[in-house]
């Protein structure tokens, strides 16, 4: 089977569907997670973000957003913020399936939406909201070699994850750090069925009681 069609079929296995349906109404956002096919290893694609921005200027991140009232759901807003974002056209994503969603540290609700383009995908960034965009081999996130981890953090259950990755293509240096590192690493484990090769603070192989549990421990403060 093509590392493609396998990817598929292994991400497809955690797809939540209508799991999360109860819970209240909380401002929402998706995050479009790209997979691709890059060397006959797996990528996923990620952005920087724009220095002018309001909120998280200059960090790593998956394309994504607000939830807008025209989005029909978390995988129009994944994929419209994508479009907006890195002219990445929604026909163009094969969406793999919806992962637990997460609440960040704004209150936003964040589900995340796994999708697979093609290598050839050229980015047209909106300078307004990117400033680059790069790829990153999903096995990156697995390694120890240049994996950080704090712990402590203010409002955080389990380490807070940070990667030092220089892009081979361009030599840029990325710090990708955060939700967007856990979601990777997220990622990483499930589709490539590997234990990272550091403690990631939750079961890499059933990773969904584990959030289940954050998620309802920050909804009780809520």
């Amino acid at each position: 089977m093509h590392i493609k069609e396998k990817t598929i079929a292994i991400l497809k296995q955690f797809d939540i569907g209508k799991k999360f349906s109860y819970l209240p109404v909380l401002p929402k956002a998706s995050v479009l997670i790209p997979l691709l096919v890059k060397n006959g290893e797996l990528h996923t694609l990620m952005t920087l973000r724009s220095k002018q921005l309001r909120t998280s200027a200059g960090e790593v991140c998956f394309p994504g957003g607000k939830r807008e009232p025209s989005d029909q759901d978390d995988v129009d807003t994944a994929l419209r913020e994508a479009q907006e974002e890195i002219g990445l056209p929604p026909d163009d994503v094969q969406v793999v399936c919806t992962l637990f969603p997460i609440i960040n540290k704004s209150g936003l609700l964040v589900t995340p939406v796994v999708g697979f383009i093609e290598e050839s995908f050229c980015p047209n960034p909106n300078p307004a909201e990117v400033s680059a965009v790069f790829t990153v081999p999903l096995d990156f996130f697995t390694s120890q070699k240049d994996h950080y981890a704090a712990h402590g953090a203010a409002g955080l259950v389990g380490p807070l994850h940070s990667f030092h990755f220089v892009d081979p293509d361009s030599r840029g240096q990325y710090h990708i750090w955060g939700l967007t590192a856990m979601l990777a690493i997220l990622v990483a484990a499930l589709a490539l069925r590997k234990k990272p090769e550091f403690d990631v603070g939750f079961d890499s192989e059933d990773p969904l009681s584990f959030f289940q549990q954050i998620l309802h421990r920050r909804l009780n403060k809520l």
